[in-house]
């Protein structure tokens, strides 16, 4: 499916006048969302995947709706003045993202109801219908409405203009029309029609209820279906005409970046507050639902007429991720077993370890222990004098948390940059800080107008008369959890020069230094865009000599439009680019003059493609960075990001085999191109899903390089 427009592309200018091709950056998100859509459609996918890939297409699309959309339906509102000045007119652009959200969502209700229900059914698996259940069922059904949901509900009858009417953000809904049942010697014709809201309580009860099994088969019916089985119990002095589905999703960005007055904590707090009522962005309907009601609840409820987005009898099917689970055969992926990295035991104090030693680890591939023991043996080592480290998203009973609260409660110096701002992280961020300053840590909290978003470590430990520093670098954050599910590079080293910039890179956060020199690290915002395009110039000029240039670049999103000028600078010139993006990409590859130097691959497939590589050709004399960073707008001037460089030739080439394992991938690699309708890479070379590939050669191959002695 292609997500082109006729306003898709737009142009740009650099500061020579020369105009540029940009694709939009939301329906180049949208494009990747489409590619999830893919998974789900994809028969050689396992069927349970398949359902779980439809749930990640729904949570995405749910995030896209509370943020982007939320914020494009604000500049609807600019004056001409201000709207003039963007490169796209928000209207447009609003109108295109409903259209191709709308394709997408008919063939999302295809794949559920024409491909995974009977799929589901091929294995015995059934979604019961109200009007399916057997008496036995049937006894089942209402039996667990009365004890175990009807507690949870509240309905209530909605009187336009007389009660302020109010819908939570991103809930689930029935709304109900209906007539009172005729008094004896009453007319049965009845036009006095009731209406009322009745949340669906997915806080309290799952949304899947499974039946009594009966032989080989299994059965599983949505709470939706539960409530309205059982809407007499609840309306018995009515009789039911309509009971449809709703949902409101609301503008859910804090909009904090630039608001720094008073106590930072509590302004999230009263922000994340303020989320729960903010403007609405779509107003999500079953489409079967009549005019008449739908007119009443747009008024009760304030909806606008482009807040309004049809749907079918079901939503917030983000819920799939918790569909049960039968014991059925070759219905999920076969276990990849994590791999232990040689020469490190994780039983052992780990800086004992990794003194003397590079270690490069390949998340998931690798386990995560020996990150989560790092921590865990600095805490307890009494040489151990003090950990840095900054803290994004960390995972509930977070194992990292609980080693840096047992250091500080052992007096260790433990200084935690905590970022409050991590979208839908917030309040989560600030019940860790406040345990972690409980336990006498000194927190540090987020900075005005960035985001610090780099994933460092320093652990300083006395040796003798000296003090050696141990240091972490990642390209994902320290989340135990997201380690089985996203693809990250993390790297441990005693390089001292490192240990020195991240030593520098933690007084900023403290406010002790405005600006730093750094001798390794690339570091945003200062100075990692201005290293990273004389990266990209030295590539330019070696190709303008005929010498061998090119670019091998991994990352999650591309919409810088600087570095995009670059980039096709560096095509113009003869620069061989080679690209994986997983998500945005808003250069368009194969421009003829332009582009055609330039070729951009995405892979879905069972692990989120999260890490960031950059490798620069230089001569022959390659450059390999590891990042926190992607190439966009916001991580290279408004964030705190950091780029490290892989120097051990073993490692560099670790790297180097894994992006190329990665570009060869004709299983769930697709074409990222002009018309962005994400064509399978194809071709007569032996398959290779580049993940399962991964998996083979890491455990061939040596993860560890041993550091020259000095």
């Amino acid at each position: 499916m292609s997500v082109v427009l006729d306003r898709a592309i737009y142009e740009v200018e650099n500061e020579q006048g020369e105009k540029y091709p940009i694709f939009n950056r939301e329906l180049s998100w949208l494009s990747f969302n489409y590619r999830v859509l893919q998974e789900a459609m994809n028969p050689d996918t396992p069927l349970y995947e398949r359902v779980k890939f439809l749930a990640i297409y729904s949570s995405n699309l749910e995030e896209f709706f509370k943020v982007r959309v939320a914020s494009l339906r604000h500049m609807i509102h600019f004056s001409e003045k201000v709207r003039k000045k963007l490169d796209f007119d928000p209207y447009e652009l609003h109108r295109d993202i409903l259209m191709t959200i709308d394709r997408q969502q008919h063939e999302f209700l295809d794949i559920f109801y024409n491909q995974l229900i009977p799929a589901l059914q091929a294995e015995d698996i059934y979604i019961l219908d109200p009007n399916a259940l057997n008496k036995k069922q049937d006894v089942f059904v209402r039996d667990y409405f009365e004890h175990y949901v009807r507690p949870w509900t509240r309905p209530m009858l909605i009187v336009k203009n007389r009660i302020s009417a109010f819908l939570k953000n991103n809930t689930l809904y029935l709304l109900l029309r209906m007539v009172p049942k005729p008094e004896k010697g009453e007319e049965q014709k009845r036009t006095r029609y009731h209406y009322a809201s009745l949340e669906i309580p997915t806080d309290h009860c799952s949304r899947w209820l499974v039946l009594p099994e009966e032989g080989t088969k299994r059965f599983v019916m949505f709470l939706d279906d539960v409530i309205r089985h059982n809407l007499d119990a609840l309306f018995p002095g009515y009789d039911i005409i309509e009971a449809k589905a709703v949902k409101l999703t609301r503008d859910a960005d804090l909009n904090i970046d630039d608001e720094y007055s008073g106590n930072m904590v509590n302004k999230i707090r009263k922000m994340i507050e303020k989320r729960r009522t903010g403007l609405p962005s779509r107003f999500v309907y079953d489409k079967s639902m009549s005019k008449k009601t739908l007119s009443y609840f747009m008024e009760a409820f304030s909806i606008r007429k482009e807040d309004l987005l049809p749907s079918d009898r079901y939503h917030n099917y983000e819920d799939l991720f918790s569909f049960p689970k039968f014991d059925r055969s070759g219905l999920v992926y076969d276990k990849l077993a994590p791999l232990k990295v040689a020469a490190i035991d994780t039983s052992y104090n780990l800086l004992d370890q990794i003194r003397d030693k590079e270690v490069l680890m390949y998340f998931p591939y690798h386990d995560y222990d020996p990150v989560q023991a790092f921590l865990h043996h600095a805490a307890r080592d009494p040489n151990v004098i003090s950990i840095k480290i900054s803290l994004y998203r960390v995972a509930k009973e977070s194992r990292i948390v609980k080693a840096l609260r047992k250091a500080a409660e052992k007096g260790v110096d433990v200084t935690v940059f905590s970022e409050l701002k991590a979208r839908f992280d917030e309040m989560s961020n600030i019940q860790v800080s406040e345990k972690l300053e409980s336990s006498g840590a000194n927190v540090l909290y987020s900075l005005p107008g960035l985001k610090v978003h780099t994933k460092i470590c320093l652990v300083a430990r006395k040796e003798g008369d000296q003090i050696r520093r141990y240091a972490y670098l990642g390209t994902g954050n320290f989340n135990e959890n997201t380690a089985k599910l996203y693809t990250d590079f993390g790297y441990f080293t005693t390089n001292e020069q490192v240990s020195n910039d991240i030593r520098k890179i933690f007084k900023v956060l403290a406010g002790l230094e405005a600006d730093q020199r750094y001798e390794t690290l690339l570091v945003a915002p200062k100075r990692m865009r201005m290293q990273f395009n004389r990266l990209i110039d030295f590539e330019i000029n070696q190709a303008k000599q005929g010498k061998p240039a090119a670019l091998f670049l991994k990352m999650n999103s591309l919409e810088d439009k600087r570095i995009i000028m670059k980039l096709y600078e560096a095509s113009k010139a003869g620069v061989q680019i080679r690209m994986i993006v997983r998500g945005i990409c808003c250069l368009v590859p194969g421009v003829p003059g332009l582009s055609d130097n330039i070729q951009v691959i995405s892979i879905v497939d069972r692990y989120l493609e999260h890490a960031r590589a950059f490798i620069f050709h230089h001569g022959g004399a390659e450059k390999t960075y590891l990042s926190s960073a992607d190439w966009m707008s916001r991580n290279l001037s408004r964030r705190i990001e950091t780029a490290f460089e892989i120097t051990a030739p073993h490692l560099k080439q670790v790297v180097q085999d894994i992006l190329e394992i990665q570009w060869r991938d004709n299983v769930k690699a697709r074409h990222v191109n002009e018309a962005q309708d994400n064509p399978f890479v194809v071709n007569n070379e032996r398959p290779n899903q580049s993940q399962l590939t991964i998996h083979d050669y890491l455990q061939s191959v040596e993860t560890v390089a041993l550091l020259p002695k000095v």
